[in-house]
């Protein structure tokens, strides 16, 4: 298992395409003083010398070490041995919504990326508990089983956007019921389902299947993402806002948080509503009320005594940076004596 100690290093990787640029740019003005004084076949019999090649030969070991010095100074991790260790924790799986009318920005930057935001941080909170992952529009998708590897959870969370839904709408239920259907632990005690939307539920009864879950000891939570005067859904082409949607009729679809109806729902799976704001994601006071569930054992497979490896980028750095040290820009003398082919050189002295 291979991971960073130090992984706000990594930007200085962006270093090495400038120092590429700069060397080319000083290439380029060298060759151009270098004219003035004739073409390149006499600036050749005027320094027979000088090698060509040298110099580039010289920057490219200078860029590979620096390259190899950047990925020491990141600290890369080697986790040597693979344990089952004992956990303790419940298991949580969140459900968010990924429907266009989470691109609403009455909530910044905008709705989904005000939840996604919201959920790593609640994943960075997590001890021991087991997190999964489901998406839903107008279906629903299991974006994540529930695992304790929080790493892959925020790997996974990165990806979520609303192209990740083919058919449009707001299925919350079928989010619940597949939700039920993910968990592992088969008494359902340690058990809770997070529903992050913004309410407009027009596909499935999700009071029936939340109050379905609840019967059988998960509750259900809901995170209102919105507000209730609503905002117009943005249409993004490469990312940039071209314009917002329109119904039948012309007119801009104005998309609005149903409070009433999450708070229906969490009600019916013995949960809690809670309204998202610019300030307050929720998350935080729901997961206060999730440290009352109980807690159940599990093994859980862990990489453990990792390594700092740090010293082998250092030393092959060191070895590239030698290697650019020694040779000069000068051709060498020794291997010019040298002739392979037996090829008669022509006397210049005349």
């Amino acid at each position: 298992m291979f991971r960073l100690a130090h992984p706000e290093l990594l930007p200085l990787l962006l270093l090495l395409p400038v120092l590429i640029v700069l060397y080319l740019i000083m290439r380029r003005q060298k060759k151009i003083a270098l004219s003035r004084f004739g073409n390149d076949k006499m600036i050749r019999r005027l320094f027979p010398d000088v090698s060509i090649t040298r110099p580039g030969i010289k920057f490219i070991l200078l860029l590979i070490a620096s390259a190899f010095f950047i990925a020491g100074l990141c600290g890369p991790l080697i986790g040597s041995r693979l344990e089952e260790v004992k956990r303790k924790g419940a298991d949580i799986i969140i459900a968010l919504d990924v429907s266009n009318s989470m691109l609403a920005e009455d909530l910044k930057p905008d709705r989904l990326q005000r939840a996604r935001q919201a959920i790593s941080r609640l994943i960075d909170k997590l001890q021991g508990d087991r997190i999964g992952i489901i998406v839903f529009a107008g279906d629903a998708y299991v974006q994540l089983p529930v695992t304790t590897d929080y790493g892959a959870a925020k790997m996974f969370l990165n990806t979520i956007d609303t192209d990740l839904a083919p058919k449009q709408g707001t299925a919350i239920g079928a989010a619940i019921d597949l939700a039920v259907s993910s968990f592992t632990d088969t008494t359902k005690k340690h058990s809770a389902i997070i529903v992050i939307t913004d309410g407009e539920n027009h596909e499935d009864d999700a009071v029936k299947s939340a109050r379905e879950s609840a019967d059988q000891g998960i509750k259900v939570y809901t995170i209102g993402m919105g507000s209730e005067q609503g905002a117009p859904i943005p249409i993004l082409n490469n990312g940039v806002r071209v314009g917002f949607r329109q119904d039948k009729s012309g007119k801009t679809v104005i998309t609005r948080l149903d409070a009433s109806k999450l708070s229906e729902i969490a009600d019916a799976g013995n949960g809690r509503f809670i309204r998202a704001t610019n300030s307050e994601d929720g998350l935080d006071d729901i997961l206060k009320e999730l440290s009352g569930l109980d807690r159940k054992e599990f093994k859980a497979k862990m990489y453990t005594d990792y390594e700092n490896q740090f010293q082998y980028f250092l030393g092959i750095a060191l070895f590239f940076l030698l290697l650019e040290f020694l040779p000069g820009e000068r051709k060498s003398k020794w291997f010019a004596r040298i002739n392979l082919f037996g090829v008669k050189r022509q006397n210049n002295a005349a």
